[in-house]
C-alpha cells in the first residue's frame, strides 16, 4: 500500500510525501513520481491511497483503561451530572419508571462524584425511590459504590451501615455488577474497540480487574483485530499467571501480549482514600490521611515476586505519600516499571522517576475532573498535582491514558487536558504545568512515522503538534491503520 500526498506531523518540512507500507511496516518515505505510483518494487500493482495533504502521525495508545467496564459504561445510567444525593435519587427514580426491570435485575449507574455534595450517599436515599428493585451505582473514580438495601443484600453486604462501599468492597461489588455472558460482553467490547479505532487508537493497556489472559485469548480466537492489547495481571492472579508460564511481554496472539503486574496501593481523591502526608479537612476517622491498601513490606514482596517472574510492576499511587512509598519500593527492588496516576507528588520525589527509571503513567483529564475536589481536600497542595511540566523537565518519561471509564477513551481529550489544563471555558488550572502538543503526542504513542517502524498510523485533518487544546479536544480523525491495514477509514 502507498499512502500518497501525506504530510508527517513533527517533520522538518510540511510538504507532501508518499509512505510505502509493506508487510505491516513502513518500507519507504519520499517524493515519488507518477511512474513510481504504478507498482511496488517487485513490479506488482499496489493500492494507492491519496491522503489529500492530510497529516500522518503514529497510532495512539491508551496506557491505562478498564476495557470491560468501558464497554459496559454507555449501557448504564449516567448520573455524573448530579450535584447531590437527592438529585441522583431523582435520576434513579426516572430510570426505574422508564425501565422494564425483571425481579432482582439490578439497575446500574455510573459516574457519581460525592466529594462536593451537600448530602450523603446513603442506602436509605436510594431505598426511597427504588421500591423492590436493586440499585448499584459506581463512582466516577471507580473507588466507591453506592447501593440500596436490596442490592446490599444481593451482593453480600446486608446490614452495611451506610450503603457506600469503598475500595476492596467497592471493587467486589463492581465485579458482580459486571457479570454478563461472555457473548454479550465480547459484543460490547467489539463496539467499544471500533469507537476507539475511530479516534486513532491502535493499542491499549487493559487494567481490568479480571484474569484478562482468558478473555483476550477468547476474543482473538473469535477474530478480534481492531487493537493491540497488553493486559495487566493483579496480585490475586499472579500465582496463576506464573504457573501458566506467562511473563510480561509474552506474545499470546499477534495482537495480544502479557502486560504489567498491577497493584493498587491507595485509593482516590474523590473517595478521600488517596494516601497523603497531610490529613483531609473535615474527615474525622482513622483514615483521615487516606487508606494504604498495601503496606510497604507487602508491596516490596509483591513487586519482587512479579519482577523475578518477568513482570514489569505498574503501581497505582494517587496520594503524595503513596507515591513516595511506591518509589521507595522501586528503589529497593531495583526494577523499572510505572506508577499509575502519580496524581499528587511531593517535591522531593520529582527527580526520582527519571533516576529510578520509573515511567509516570498519568491521566491528564483527571486533573479537570478533580480540580474542584482537589482545591477543597488538597488545599494549599494542588501545585503538586499532575506535575507534567516538572516531570518532563526532570527527565522523566510520561505515558498517557484515560483510565476509562473514569475519563473518556479518547487520546485527543487526554492530550488537550495536558496542553491546556482547562475545559468548558474555565481558567487553566495550574497552567505552569502545561506541556506542548508535541510533548503530549509523544506521551501517547509508541512508534514513529519512519522507515522500519510498524505501520500503526493515524490520519488527521490538521497537524496535531500545532494544535491548541481546543483543537486537540475536537481533532478530526480521517483514518487509522494497524499494521498497515485500515481499522477505521473515513477518507
Amino acid at each position: 500500500m502507498l499512502l500518497h500526498n501525506a504530510r508527517i506531523s513533527g517533520a522538518a518540512g510540511d510538504g507532501p510525501v508518499s509512505v510505502r507500507v509493506n508487510n505491516g511496516t513502513i518500507e519507504s518515505i519520499g517524493n515519488l513520481t507518477s511512474d513510481d505510483l504504478l507498482s511496488e518494487p517487485s513490479g506488482e500493482l499496489e493500492t494507492v491511497v491519496d491522503l489529500g495533504g492530510r497529516w500522518l502521525s503514529p497510532g495512539l495508545w491508551d496506557n491505562h483503561v478498564h476495557f470491560n467496564q468501558w464497554a459496559l459504561h454507555s449501557r448504564r445510567l449516567d448520573v455524573s451530572q448530579a450535584e447531590s444525593a437527592a438529585e441522583t435519587a431523582t435520576l434513579v427514580a426516572a430510570a426505574i419508571a422508564a425501565a422494564d426491570l425483571q425481579p432482582d435485575e439490578v439497575l446500574t449507574g455510573v459516574g457519581f462524584r460525592d466529594g462536593l455534595w451537600p448530602d450523603a450517599p446513603l442506602a436509605s436515599v436510594l431505598d426511597g425511590v427504588s421500591g423492590p428493585h436493586p440499585v448499584a451505582l459506581v463512582s466516577g473514580d471507580l473507588h466507591s459504590a453506592w447501593l440500596n438495601s436490596r442490592a446490599l443484600e444481593l451482593f453480600g453486604f446486608a446490614g452495611h451501615p451506610t450503603g457506600l462501599l469503598r475500595e476492596d468492597d467497592a471493587f467486589r461489588a463492581q465485579g458482580l455488577m459486571n457479570t454478563v455472558s461472555d457473548a454479550i460482553l465480547d459484543r460490547y467490547v467489539q463496539v467499544a474497540a471500533a469507537a476507539a479505532a475511530a479516534r486513532g487508537i491502535v493499542g491499549i493497556v487493559d487494567m481490568e480487574m479480571a484474569y484478562n489472559h482468558d478473555s483476550w485469548s477468547r476474543r482473538s480466537a473469535a477474530g478480534f483485530d481492531l487493537l493491540r492489547v497488553e493486559f495487566g495481571v493483579y496480585p490475586q492472579h499472579l500465582d496463576r499467571a506464573i504457573a501458566q508460564g506467562l511473563r510480561g511481554g509474552d506474545t499470546i496472539t499477534e495482537l495480544v501480549k502479557v502486560g504489567p503486574f498491577k497493584v493498587i496501593t491507595d485509593g482516590s481523591l474523590n473517595t478521600r482514600t488517596a494516601f497523603c502526608y497531610d490529613a483531609y479537612p473535615e474527615v474525622s476517622s482513622d483514615s483521615d490521611r487516606g487508606i494504604l491498601t498495601v503496606d510497604p513490606e507487602e508491596l516490596r514482596e509483591l513487586m519482587a515476586t512479579a519482577s523475578a517472574a518477568g513482570f514489569r510492576p505498574a503501581v497505582h499511587a494517587i496520594g503524595d505519600k503513596a507515591n513516595t512509598l511506591a518509589l521507595d519500593a522501586f528503589e529497593a527492588i531495583g526494577c523499572h516499571g510505572t506508577i499509575e496516576h502519580a496524581q499528587l507528588l511531593h517535591q522531593s520525589d520529582i527527580t526520582r522517576f527519571a533516576k529510578l527509571g520509573v515511567v509516570a503513567s498519568v491521566q491528564p483529564e483527571h486533573a479537570l475532573d478533580d480540580r474542584d475536589v482537589a482545591d477543597l481536600y488538597w488545599a494549599g497542595r494542588t501545585g503538586g498535582a499532575f506535575m507534567l511540566r516538572s516531570l518532563l523537565d526532570s527527565g522523566a518519561t510520561l505515558a498517557f491514558g484515560s483510565d476509562a471509564p473514569v475519563a473518556p477513551l479518547d487520546p485527543w481529550v487526554t492530550m488537550a487536558a495536558a496542553v491546556g489544563r482547562t475545559r468548558d471555558g474555565r481558567a487553566p488550572w495550574h497552567p505552569e504545568q502545561r506541556i506542548s502538543a508535541a510533548e503530549a503526542l509523544a506521551a501517547s504513542v509508541r512508534s514513529r512515522v519512519a522507515v522500519g517502524e510498524p505501520a500503526d498510523l493515524v490520519v488527521t485533518e490538521s497537524n496535531p503538534v500545532d494544535a491548541d487544546a481546543e483543537s486537540l479536544r475536537s481533532m478530526r480523525v480521517a483514518a487509522t491503520l494497524l499494521g498497515g491495514r485500515f481499522t477505521f477509514n473515513a477518507l
